[in-house]
């Protein structure tokens, strides 16, 4: 682990000697260079904590062996001793994780795409509740959020959504909600007060621009169309939606959200091009399995990852087996404490897997 905490230092001292003189790396090379400096910076920081940790142990070894440490001088030293050791012993730990290969994904925004499944408008109204989930949460952390499409019921459910969450390390935090998501509840619709249990699917992708996915645009089919939905004043008018077919995958996309045919066609690309990313990035998963099964969950879609059971107040999540009687905290946007132990999960995991080598 020091040998490779070496390696990195003497790579972020020379990222941060080449940052000194921004003229002779071009605008290109200076963003590259600040985005690999800006990741590097938290691991060299608590290097330098384990530094000063490592140095403080050997101060206290130094002076423990002295002949003249007794008393109150030989207590303090042991437990400086102590201390240091417990101070290296947790960053050691907290090193191992920050050395950990990162998802080159992570900083990336995300595009989340929310389907009814199993259970009719009930599973609309959830979709519903899932988007005004993630929003809330998005709007904690600080981050912007936008509709890209739009399928609504007449009871204001959400047939399929897709809209992006813009902002750093959106990914990172996201994409472990990918998969169906099932809820347990009395339906507004039912009138015996029986429970019904209905799914949604969610599909966290990465957002990614014109240069990641290059869409040569003769591979596109481009229809226009008239908006149709549950309704809205500029419904039927104009043919402002826009459905954009891939011609060698067969992937569809349609953005009927806003008025203005370039604005609907612009949103579709962004969404077809994160797909498109996502489909790469399963096949090169699927070549290295091993290092996938290390992750929590596969991802994806059909995958049942969650249960919200409204009648008992709980939500479960079932690839950590973790139980909170926190409902409506977490429907309200708290997801923070689910997330979080799904991200140790996954380092943990990960971390056993590279000890296994």
């Amino acid at each position: 682990m020091l040998d490779q905490l070496e390696n990195v230092k003497n790579r972020y001292d020379e990222i941060n000697h080449l940052l000194q003189d921004p003229s002779a790396l071009g605008q290109e090379g200076y963003r590259s260079l600040m985005k690999e400096y800006k990741q590097l910076t938290p691991l060299m920081e608590k290097f330098h904590q384990y530094e000063r940790a490592r140095q403080l142990q050997a101060d206290a070894e130094e002076l423990l062996g002295d002949p003249e440490c007794t008393g109150e001088m030989l207590i303090l030293a042991q437990e400086e001793l102590q201390t240091a050791r417990d101070q290296i012993e947790n960053l050691t730990e907290e090193l191992k994780i920050l050395l950990l290969p990162r998802d080159e994904d992570d900083n990336r925004s995300a595009i989340v795409e929310i389907r009814g499944g199993t259970g009719g408008e009930e599973a609309a109204l959830f979709g519903y509740d899932m988007y005004r989930m993630y929003t809330m949460y998005a709007a904690r952390c600080g981050w912007h959020t936008e509709i890209l499409s739009l399928n609504e019921t007449e009871l204001g459910g959400f047939k399929e959504v897709s809209f992006s969450v813009e902002g750093e390390g959106v990914f990172s935090r996201l994409k472990y909600e990918s998969g169906v998501h099932r809820v347990q509840r009395v339906p507004e619709t039912e009138s015996q007060g029986r429970i019904q249990t209905s799914a949604v699917t969610v599909a966290i992708m990465p957002e990614v621009e014109d240069v990641d996915v290059v869409i040569n645009p003769n591979d596109l089919k481009i229809d226009t169309f008239r908006s149709s939905g549950a309704g809205g004043q500029h419904i039927n008018k104009t043919s402002s939606a826009i459905r954009v077919t891939h011609l060698p995958t067969g992937l569809v996309v349609e953005c009927q959200d806003e008025r203005s045919q370039y604005k609907n066609k612009d949103k579709a690309l962004k969404v077809l091009r994160s797909r498109l990313y996502q489909m790469e990035k399963e096949k090169q998963d699927a070549a290295t399995a091993q290092q996938r099964r290390s992750q929590v969950g596969s991802g994806d879609r059909s995958e049942r990852i969650r249960t919200y059971n409204f009648p008992q107040g709980r939500v479960t999540d079932h690839r950590i087996n973790l139980t909170l009687y926190q409902l409506e905290n977490v429907m309200n946007g708290d997801l923070e404490e689910l997330l979080q132990a799904l991200i140790l999960d996954d380092q943990t995991r990960r971390l056993q897997a590279g000890q296994g080598d």
